[in-house]
């Protein structure tokens, strides 16, 4: 007979039906043993009784661990059955305080983690309605990632502007965009955010390009994604001519979910089969209009190439020539249309002019340096010699003065675009390199040394000063030649140069 053999239903250990089978041996060990009515064949009696012991102690203690364990189960579907009764007594009342208990937690943790946060102070300074004219939304209206939302309020960003109010909803929803707006206005963050909000860091293949025109814009629109981006685990490249190829061919070898460049080095990349863009669904052009000149638009429209046929393209720009609209038809054709500019001139920004003869100008220089409040003042000129020629000059008035234009090394390019920035210098001697989309907020003065020969080259070159609805100066050194340039560019941006006044209020500009 098998030991292991349980008793029929009834029968025995406690159950008062015990002395119903007379046979039975009981299992408990503190009751008296009864020698089995059974003799195992050819095993003495003794040993028999033995044998069964052992057996019967080897398999109690499982058996005592298996009642233990159902046991405990009764007991817990006991407690369970108990509280859903007491839930189902209690008041609506009772219950509608604990979900309101519930919901402040939820509350006060969202608070926290904004308690937590680096923000720096608020800037005080005076701002036009370019970018207060707002609809009074919220950035978490937008339902982004708290790790971004996170990034946009440490960067200092309190709401959004209205060409982001207007871009990043609309961004979100995968539509191609052709938005118009002024220089200063947020235009890098109206792009950088939602491209950081669709990104999979997961997925570790380049899923957004940013083309930029110029070097120096690169670094720089990198730095704001990486400063928006830094408590996401997004990987952003920055790459541009003048730079180690070996270098960038490496870095890709590596994750990269961002990729920030000028048109040529990325095309070169990709026609190498380095840098993989099948896989990129949003493409977002910077300063478009200088895109898509006979310059960049061929490079522009190879690259698009690579693309998926389903990419989202993202045109951005304070102008839009008509060598636009080509490109509109064959790339956008429903594109969701933004245009926040009535007209081009920056307000803001005070614009004057001084007649002078060509050998005046380095002595009207002079002058403004010693009367103007200058926080920084960017000077413009037309050809790369009068840079340098300039440049020397002003330090040998004394004054203290950096110089970059396209022909300089890379390297040394980058050392003074940085070095400004951070304010190691009050002024700083350009080409047009420069105009284009560079925001150092603490420019208040831009000087044409030479006048510009058309109207948006005036036009960016002057949005450099006022940047953000802050306050701006703009002084014009005028020769003969210059007057009738003048006029033309009064005319089509339908904006007043005034003479400049032999006292310049400061509040104008320095507020």
């Amino acid at each position: 007979m098998n030991p292991r053999g349980r008793y029929p239903p009834g029968m025995g250990n406690g159950r008062g039906y015990a002395s119903a089978n007379p046979n039975f041996y009981p299992r408990n060990p503190h009751q008296p043993q009864q020698q089995p009515q059974y003799v195992q064949r050819g095993t003495p009696q003794n040993q028999q009784g033995q044998q069964y012991e052992q057996q019967r102690q080897h398999y109690q203690q499982p058996l005592q661990q298996q009642q233990l364990q159902q046991q405990q189960q009764q007991q817990q579907q006991q407690q369970q059955w108990l509280r859903r009764n007491q839930m189902g007594t209690d008041s609506g009342v009772n219950n509608a305080g604990k979900l309101v208990q519930a919901d402040a937690s939820v509350d006060s943790s969202s608070q926290d983690w904004k308690a937590k946060l680096n923000i720096p102070p608020p800037d005080s300074r005076y701002r036009t309605e370019d970018v207060t004219a707002t609809k009074g939304n919220e950035f978490e209206d937008y339902f982004l990632k708290r790790e971004l939302l996170m990034g946009i309020y440490e960067k200092g960003f309190e709401k959004p502007s209205p060409i982001q109010e207007e871009s990043i909803p609309v961004a979100l929803t995968g539509c191609d965009i052709l938005a118009r707006a002024k220089n200063g206005t947020g235009k890098t963050a109206a792009f950088c955010i939602p491209a950081l909000e669709k990104i999979d860091p997961d997925n570790n293949v380049i899923q957004v390009v940013i083309l930029v025109p110029t070097r120096e814009l690169a670094l720089q629109t990198s730095q704001v994604c990486k400063e928006l981006g830094k408590h996401l685990k997004i990987q952003v490249m920055a790459t541009t001519g003048g730079t180690s190829l070996k270098d960038d061919i490496m870095r890709l070898y590596q994750p990269v979910h961002l990729l920030v460049g000028t048109p040529g080095r990325i095309l070169d990349l990709a026609k190498k089969g380095v840098c993989i863009l099948k896989d990129c669904s949003m493409l977002i052009m910077d300063e478009a209009d200088k895109l898509l000149s006979p310059e960049f638009q061929p490079s522009i429209e190879h690259l698009i190439s690579f693309l998926p046929g389903n990419r989202q393209i993202l045109l951005f720009s304070a102008t839009f020539p008509v060598t636009v609209k080509d490109f509109k038809d064959k790339y956008l054709p429903k594109p969701y249309i933004i245009n926040l500019m009535d007209e081009l001139t920056l307000k803001g920004i005070t614009q004057y002019y001084a007649f002078v003869e060509e050998r005046q100008k380095v002595h009207c220089l002079n002058t403004l340096f010693s009367k103007l409040q200058i926080n920084q003042s960017i000077i413009f000129c037309n050809s790369v010699n009068r840079v340098e020629l300039l440049a020397r000059k002003i330090t040998e008035l004394g004054y203290s003065c950096f110089y970059i234009h396209a022909k300089m090394l890379q390297d040394h390019r980058n050392r003074v675009f940085h070095d400004f920035r951070n304010g190691a210098c009050r002024n700083l001697v350009c080409t047009d390199l420069f105009t284009r989309g560079i925001d150092i907020q603490a420019v208040n003065v831009v000087i044409n040394f030479d006048f510009p020969k058309n109207s948006e080259t005036y036009l960016h070159r002057v949005g450099r000063s006022g940047r953000f609805g802050h306050l701006g100066l703009a002084v014009n050194l005028i020769t003969y030649e210059d007057r009738f340039n003048l006029h033309r560019i009064e005319q089509e941006l339908g904006t007043e140069i005034k003479p400049i006044p032999p006292q310049i209020d400061r509040a104008i500009y320095c507020q």
